[in-house]
C-alpha cells in the first residue's frame, strides 16, 4: 500500500542519491585520467577512473554484458517497484532501503545505456595491493539499501512468526505441546 509518508521518504532519497551519483561520475570523468590513482587518504582511499562493462566485482558476460545487465536491472526495478507498492504506510526503513537500491540501480543503468565503456567507477579503497573492487555512489547505495532491506524483511518475517500460535502435530500428546497429559491434539 502506497502512502504519502512512504513517498515523502522514498522519492527524496532516490532523487538525491541519483543526482549525487550522476554528478560525481561526471566529475570523475572530467577530472581523472583513466587508471591513474589520486590519493585522498594516502593509498587507503584513492580516486581512480575505471569503466566496468560488467556488473559487481567485475562480473562480465562477454560482448553483450552491457545489454544483459541493463535488462536484468529493469527486471529488478520492476520487482523493487512491487515491493514499494506493498510497503505498509509509515514503514520508513523499508521505503528508504528500496529508494537506495532503486537509485543505485538506476544510476548504473544510466551509465550502461549512455556509455559503450560501461559503468563509471572511481572510488578505490584498500591497503597496498589488497584493494576492494573500484566502486561508485550507486554501488554504495545498492549495498547499503540491500543490507537495510534484508534486515527489514527479516524483521517482518520474525514478526509474522511470533504472531503465529504454535500448534502440535496431529496425534502428538498435548503434554508434548504444553497441554494436559493424556490429551491428544
Amino acid at each position: 500500500m502506497r502512502s504519502r509518508s512512504n513517498a515523502a521518504m522514498f522519492w527524496p532519497v532516490l532523487l538525491v542519491v541519483l543526482v549525487v551519483d550522476v554528478i560525481t561520475k561526471a566529475i570523475a570523468e572530467r577530472a581523472l585520467m583513466r587508471g591513474i590513482p589520486h590519493e585522498v587518504l594516502g593509498s587507503a582511499v584513492q580516486l581512480r577512473l575505471v569503466y566496468n562493462p560488467g556488473a559487481a566485482f567485475g562480473l562480465n558476460l562477454g560482448s553483450e554484458s552491457r545489454w544483459i545487465f541493463a535488462a536484468l536491472t529493469l527486471v529488478a526495478l520492476v520487482i523493487l517497484a512491487r515491493l514499494y507498492r506493498s510497503t505498509r504506510a509509515g514503514d520508513a526503513a523499508r521505503a528508504t532501503a528500496l529508494a537506495l537500491v532503486c537509485a543505485g540501480a538506476t544510476g548504473n543503468l544510466i551509465d550502461r545505456v549512455r556509455s559503450f565503456f560501461g559503468v563509471v567507477d572511481f572510488i578505490d579503497v584498500g591497503i597496498g595491493t589488497s584493494r576492494w573492487p573500484t566502486f561508485n555512489v550507486a554501488d554504495m547505495a545498492v549495498s547499503i539499501g540491500a543490507g537495510l532491506l534484508a534486515w527489514v524483511l527479516w524483521q517482518e518475517d520474525q514478526s509474522i512468526q511470533a504472531s503465529v500460535p504454535a500448534v502440535a502435530p496431529v496425534g502428538v500428546p498435548a503434554s508434548a505441546s504444553g497441554g494436559e497429559p493424556g490429551d491428544l491434539v
